[in-house]
């Protein structure tokens, strides 16, 4: 089973910056799904940003402009620029990766969350 293991989070002041990074256990050879999602407390988790197989991106219109979402296919690694935090950035940050492994098996896997808070 492919895991993924997060990293980068952490307090951070309203408009400074952080990169995210997701790295996954085993070689991934296709991709379905490969994205950022978040929580705040109290609120349901959103979608962030994602990366499709032939690169194309897509944003959540909160973040467009701010944030940016990328990967490194020979490390197995999905990254989040976040440029301009802002205090509503708030959350537990999770990536999920949809695909086929290096053995030719589906999967999909969520990461274990990292939290970043923005404030002053």
């Amino acid at each position: 089973q492919v895991q993924l293991v997060e990293s980068g989070g952490g307090l951070v002041q309203p408009g400074g910056s952080l990169t995210l990074s997701c790295a996954a256990s085993r070689r991934i050879v296709g991709i379905t799904v490969m994205e950022w999602n978040r929580q705040a407390p109290g609120k349901q988790r959103e979608f962030v940003a994602g990366v499709a197989s032939d690169s194309r991106t897509n944003y959540a219109d909160s973040v467009k402009g701010r944030f940016t979402i990328s990967r490194d296919i020979a490390k197995n690694t999905v990254y989040l620029q976040m440029n301009s935090l802002k205090p509503e950035d708030t959350a537990a940050y999770y990536c999920h990766v949809q695909g086929v492994d290096g053995r030719g098996r589906s999967f999909d896997a969520w990461g274990q969350g990292t939290q970043v808070t923005v404030s002053s």
